[in-house]
């Protein structure tokens, strides 16, 4: 890989709404960077095609925005340089200039102790909003911190003037200044908690990478740090206890509970040779294991991974939010600044009372909720839809499932289970155990899933047993071999062959290239799939099946599916060329086992996985089910749709919070105090109303 191509992750604090994420994409964008992702919410900057001996020179260009960058992920800002503590100082001195306003004290009327008391607090909120509106002023990137900072400047100068030539009571606005520097601090701290619940899933999963283990070393056991393990070493694991790392099970017996995975609650037996996965609970038993994939390469690593890399695909909805914040403080300037003007010098109305309705008006508008409309929603649906065992690639496919009006479904693997019953044998001439053992025989040889499911039916009789000398297994065709006496056999596909049995028969075995049997399999439906179907046609969504197996089975399995439209025996070539057409007459899914259907899933509007846990990596759908439960799809579509109507309902909120309060704070309805209140609060709504996605009931 190219070092240009590799992903920088870095951690960036400073930022307070969509503007100032807007200001470090661009600037990225300007230095030639790709695949760039800002979050406010999450403090999280990432970027491409930037060689890394460059990055160092861009975290000083980022910061030269007024904002921070921090090396260390896991490090904490310390108590002292955190919002909390500015807040707290804010409030301690802006309590007693509320004070004046309840108690009849002369002395907290006085002016210059007002002064002395919003003096600290003005100067705390130039450090930290100052500094970043003045920064982004000079980078032609209005940020938020631009209405805060002018509306409380603007209060502190009136007042500071007033005092000095001793104006009288109506100069003297200080506690409307400190107010607005404490309540918008008090927003911050209330938002960054309020957004902290929001990564709960993504959280939660990271602390199953950081477990201690008992490695064993000769005769002695040594504890350890997950993060030390390296592939190869042999782990003992108890009862109680989380599998530090992916591993084969060398010895022993035990139940896996596997419901952070795949949200399974039912304990899965494992036993010699079977393989766990990192971060699951062994519920009972005790085993050895020996590292397989360690760090980076590990199944709980890719998916935080995936995770990750979702939330920072921004759905077309939330790229209409995002233009708009890009406008809105220049455009809230300027209707602040028309307010006063209007009111002064048209209207009329007293110089205070002109400059408390345009500071009332900076103040109230809020840019923050429509830039935490759709990422805090898309972060708790994904996380919802993670503890569901459902891996969902980008916040996009959210939108884009509550668009599917048709699922297209493999069969096999899909709506079956994919564990072949022998439902009848037909013998030529030759005794029904004498076959049975051969076929048992044959098939000992190959791993193909049909392969071990007849070993399951079928057993060797070892009065039948032959002797092979050479066995050759040629995919999609069968098995093909010759005994010690110069005899072949075969076990193969029915159409292959002197003569196509396939309209009678799945396989056929042969001796010396005489068919001396032939086998008829059944595939079982797997458990909810008939519901599934019926669910998808009350929501208006189209089942299709569409196969590469033969017209009967394809048949049999839509009949009591109740699925309509069937399509069978299609190669992977026309598998997709059906799709394409498909998809020109409506949005379409397609549902498949994730490795053999890769490029259909692919060519789909959204792709959708019933895939292995272990093979992530290799996936190519937008959607992966880690359980292969069908229910899945079922709470697929639903956690989609109520996140989709989360993301309106949070861009609704904020449209219309601005809509309404900006003209009432611009007519004098709403006061700077109470505007600041508003704005604080504005932004807990939308986080709010994401954060009971989390809980909701989903229909």
């Amino acid at each position: 890989m190219k070092e240009s191509n590799v992903q920088t992750e870095l951690n960036v604090t400073g930022m307070h709404c969509t503007n100032c994420a807007i200001s470090i994409h661009k600037y990225l964008e300007d230095k030639g960077a790709k695949e760039i992702y800002v979050d406010f919410a999450s403090d999280e900057v990432k970027f491409s095609a930037i060689p890394q001996d460059q990055v160092p020179q861009l975290v000083k260009g980022i910061e030269s925005l007024g904002y921070k960058v921090i090396q260390d992920k896991d490090s904490k800002v310390s108590f002292w340089k955190s919002v909390e503590f500015k807040f707290l100082i804010c409030l301690l001195f802006t309590i007693p200039l509320w004070s004046h306003m309840f108690v009849t004290l002369p002395l907290l009327h006085d002016p210059y102790i007002q002064l002395a008391f919003c003096t600290p607090v003005y100067l705390v909120g130039c450090l930290y909003f100052g500094n970043s509106a003045l920064r982004s002023l000079w980078n032609k990137m209005p940020n938020m911190d631009v209405l805060i900072f002018v509306g409380s400047t603007a209060a502190f100068v009136y007042s500071a003037i007033g005092s000095y030539y001793q104006l009288g009571h109506d100069y003297q606005f200080y506690e409307t200044c400190a107010t607005i520097i404490t309540l918008v601090f008090m927003g911050n701290v209330l938002e960054k908690r309020a957004v902290t619940k929001t990564t709960s899933a993504i959280k939660d999963l990271v602390k199953y990478q950081d477990i201690k283990a008992i490695k064993i070393e000769g005769d002695n056991e040594i504890e350890i740090r997950a993060k030390e393990i390296r592939s190869g070493d042999i782990l003992k694991v108890n009862t109680g206890s989380l599998i530090p790392v992916d591993g084969d099970i060398l010895d022993g017996h035990a139940w896996i509970d596997e419901s952070m995975l795949t949200g399974e609650s039912l304990p899965v037996e494992k036993t010699k040779y079977d393989a766990v996965i990192g971060g699951t609970l062994l519920s009972a038993g005790n085993i050895r294991i020996s590292a397989t994939k360690v760090g980076s390469k590990s199944v709980l690593y890719q998916i935080i991974q995936l995770i990750k890399d979702a939330q920072s695909k921004k759905p077309p909805i939330q790229k209409f939010g995002d233009k708009v914040a890009a406008y809105f403080v220049p455009i809230v300037v300027m209707i602040a600044f028309f307010t006063f003007f209007i009111a002064y010098f048209i209207a009329q109305l007293p110089l205070q009372q002109a400059l408390m309705n345009a500071i009332a008006t900076l103040v109230v508008s809020c840019p923050c909720a429509m830039g935490l409309a759709t990422p805090t929603a898309v972060m708790v649906g994904l996380g919802r839809a993670a503890k569901q065992g459902i891996l969902i690639k980008g916040g996009s496919t959210i939108e884009e499932l509550s668009e599917i009006k048709q699922m297209v479904f493999d069969k096999t693997g899909t709506l079956t289970t994919g564990d072949f019953n022998i439902k009848a044998i037909q013998t030529f001439g030759i005794a029904q155990s004498q076959v049975e053992s051969i076929i048992a025989q044959l098939e000992s040889y190959s791993s193909h899933p049909i392969a071990q499911s007849i070993r399951k039916h079928l057993k060797e009789i070892k009065s039948y047993r032959i002797i092979f000398k050479e066995v050759n297994e040629i995919k999609g065709q069968g098995i093909f071999a010759t005994d010690t006496n110069g005899n072949s056999y075969s076990i193969c596909n029915a159409k292959i062959g002197r003569k196509d049995y396939s309209n009678r028969y799945d396989l056929t075995l042969t001796i010396n290239e005489v068919v001396i049997a032939g086998i008829v399999l059944e595939d079982q439906i797997k458990p909810y799939a008939k519901e599934l179907v019926q669910y998808l046609k009350d929501k208006g969504i189209r089942p299709i099946l569409l196969s590469g197996d033969r017209q009967s089975k394809c048949e049999r399995v839509a009949q009591k599916l109740g699925i309509a439209d069937v399509y069978w025996e299609k190669s992977p070539s026309e598998k997709l060329a059906i799709l394409s057409d498909l998809k020109k007459t409506a949005a379409t899914a397609m549902v498949g086992d994730g490795i053999n259907d890769a490029p259909a899933l692919t060519a789909a509007d959204v792709g959708i996985s019933l895939g292995d846990a272990t093979h992530i990596a290799i996936q190519s759908a937008k959607v992966i089910l880690l359980n292969s439960d069908l229910k899945s799809i079922e709470k697929l579509l639903q956690i989609g749709h109520h996140t989709l109507l989360t993301i309106k309902q949070n861009l609704f909120w904020a449209f219309a919070y601005n809509i309404i309060a900006i003209p009432l704070a611009a007519a004098g309805f709403l006061g700077p105090m109470l505007a600041a209140l508003s704005m604080a609060f504005s932004d807990l709504i939308v986080i709010s109303n994401s954060i009971r996605l989390r809980f909701k009931k989903l229909k």
